[in-house]
């Protein structure tokens, strides 16, 4: 059994993970790796030092902490060199101002309950729950496993946000405790996928075909993002496929298609990460690419509609 796993924020209080109030615990480590992803603290499966330079006060903590000298202070000017730091965390142990933070932090599932169970009657109130997002919950599926079990024992709500980008019997071992499963579907051309997220569709076509054989509802989402798949052919190929998926479902037994209890959310491309990416040294691809106008959103939206697709925009 994986004892622990690594966690880079678990956020009280989300409305945007899935019904009513909940709860979303974020792991690190990605199997893909989307050149405009809104979440880049979760993109490697190992701790990292997020450097916020605007905070220093020049106190000069972290060079002396630090044993292998990644932080120095020469005449008034600061210095870190990722090259030489080893993600130890000391520095940011003592740093005051704020100006470094240790991003993912080694949980236990119990750990990971007391958080949880801090919020229930924020859970009944308003029939929510917990939301495993990530990066990539469902690599460490023996952890959230547990997690999840726990979590049914105690009735709450369980929700998977997942990229679907692995072999199904690590989806398909969590979905007796899931309650609703969240699955990006980003584009259907294997070429092109593999060209923005570093890996082919196929893993995920076959596992979202898989899932809609479960009885488990599912929201199917599309972030919608500039040269990715904005143009009415792109986003009208995923329609088809969601289209297909609610087909299959109902041939087994299902009387329309409001009873296959599968939806398709699209997410519109945004830029609030860019800070992100620039204190934790990684490169924002996305830098030049202009959100969709809400204009282009509910556009895309009809198209969904007119093949009677459950729809929202976010």
């Amino acid at each position: 059994m994986s004892s622990t796993a690594l966690i880079f924020h678990i956020q009280r209080f989300s409305i945007h993970d899935g019904p009513g109030i909940r709860t979303t615990v974020f792991f690190k480590g990605c199997s893909l790796s989307c050149f405009w992803c809104h979440n880049p603290e979760g993109r490697h499966a190992y701790s990292e030092i997020q450097f916020v330079a605007s905070n220093c006060i020049g106190c000069g903590e972290c060079v002396y902490v630090c044993e292998h000298h990644a932080h120095q202070l020469k005449d008034g000017e600061r210095f870190y060199s990722r090259a030489l730091c080893v993600n130890c965390g000391k520095c940011a142990q003592n740093c005051f101002s704020g100006t470094l933070e240790l991003i993912g932090k080694r949980m236990t599932v119990k750990q990971v309950m007391d958080e949880i169970l801090r919020d229930s009657a924020f859970y009944e109130s308003s029939n929510g729950g917990i939301t495993l997002s990530g990066g990539e919950p469902c690599l460490k599926s023996v952890f959230i496993r547990t997690l999840l079990e726990q979590c049914k024992q105690q009735n709450i709500h369980t929700a998977l946000e997942t990229c679907g980008n692995y072999k199904w019997d690590k989806l398909n071992s969590l979905l007796p405790f899931t309650d609703l499963v969240m699955m990006d579907i980003k584009l259907m051309n294997p070429d092109k996928h593999k060209q923005v997220t570093g890996d082919s569709n196929k893993r995920i076509i076959t596992n979202a075909r898989q899932l809609v054989l479960t009885d488990k509802p599912i929201i199917f989402r599309t972030p919608i993002v500039p040269t990715v798949n904005d143009t009415i052919e792109e986003f009208s190929e995923i329609v088809d496929f969601i289209e297909e998926l609610i087909e299959l479902r109902l041939k087994r037994g299902k009387a329309s298609t409001n009873d296959a209890n599968i939806q398709l959310e699209l997410l519109p491309f945004h830029q609030l990460a860019s800070d992100k990416y620039k204190h934790l040294g990684q490169d924002y691809k996305a830098a030049q690419l202009i959100p969709p106008a809400s204009e282009k959103m509910h556009e895309l939206a009809e198209i969904a509609k007119k093949h009677a697709i459950d729809v929202k925009v976010r």
